[in-house]
């Protein structure tokens, strides 16, 4: 795969000690950090000609995801009353693209890469990962432009992994608290703090070409809103376990303003 820096991240070779010493490093800093960055994992040249190829088409045809929403993007939530400060209402505003606009692109030739899939299955323990079965939700580009932000939110996936392509000059960070909640306790108070602004959050620098990974389903997250001139964008791949995976109807037409066909 020409377009990552295999010789500082040998994600090609798994049989390799080089390999089990990346995957080692990245599960260590998921373990102390929630999440691992892989700074220059794409080429300059790569950066370039993703921009190249993705910023017609997010000129063009890019969907405007504009909405008020909650942190579970969801209208309500069973056993929790309508007022409730975790359903503190929020407003995010974006533009995507999906992979079955940039079929080809350095993206899409990314997430369909199964040696990628299989690094990311051995750095999270997992058997396999999987592509969705789902050209719309599998693989975005998200930009943002001054004042854009995506709002405080999780994941429907276990865990999120991103490509920054290009960085604004200022804000558009990636802000997040770890470990809020988990399968077993959904823990609406230490949420509803998160919106109210009295948990301490971190933020993860990045640059262009930069691989993050993070456990998406249980950190909550958000894009902090641009600065400037020069818009952030950044690509969104989503793997799963299990194989056939989609978004429903609903979700389609909330995220991304259309249905597969």
């Amino acid at each position: 795969m020409d377009i990552i820096d295999t010789d500082r991240y040998p994600i090609d070779q798994p049989d390799s000690a080089e390999f089990r010493a990346l995957c080692a490093r990245c599960q260590a800093d998921l373990d102390t950090q929630g999440l691992f960055n892989l700074p220059g994992f794409l080429r300059p040249e790569a950066i370039e000609s993703t921009l190249d190829w993705v910023k017609p088409v997010i000129a063009r045809d890019a969907f405007v995801h504009k909405r008020a929403h909650n942190i579970y993007f969801k209208k309500e939530i069973p056993g929790l009353a309508p007022g409730h400060p975790a359903l503190q209402e929020l407003q995010t505003i974006n533009h995507t693209i999906c992979a079955d606009q940039i079929e080809g692109s350095p993206i899409t030739r990314l997430y369909d890469w199964p040696a990628f899939a299989s690094f990311l299955a051995h750095v999270m323990n997992k058997p396999a990962l999987y592509t969705m079965d789902d050209r719309i939700a599998g693989a975005n580009v998200m930009t943002y432009y001054h004042g854009e932000a995506l709002n405080w939110h999780f994941d429907r996936s276990e865990f999120t992994t991103t490509l920054l392509l290009q960085a604004p000059k200022a804000g558009g960070e990636f802000e997040y608290l770890r470990d809020l909640r988990t399968a077993e306790d959904p823990n609406y108070a230490g949420v509803a703090e998160l919106l109210m602004g009295k948990r301490q959050t971190q933020i993860c620098p990045q640059d262009a070409g930069t691989l993050n990974v993070f456990r998406g389903v249980n950190t909550a997250h958000r894009v902090t809103p641009v600065e400037g001139d020069r818009p952030r964008i950044n690509a969104v791949l989503t793997y799963y376990e299990t194989p056939g995976r989609r978004f429903s109807e609903q979700e389609h037409l909330g995220f991304y303003g259309r249905t597969l066909a």
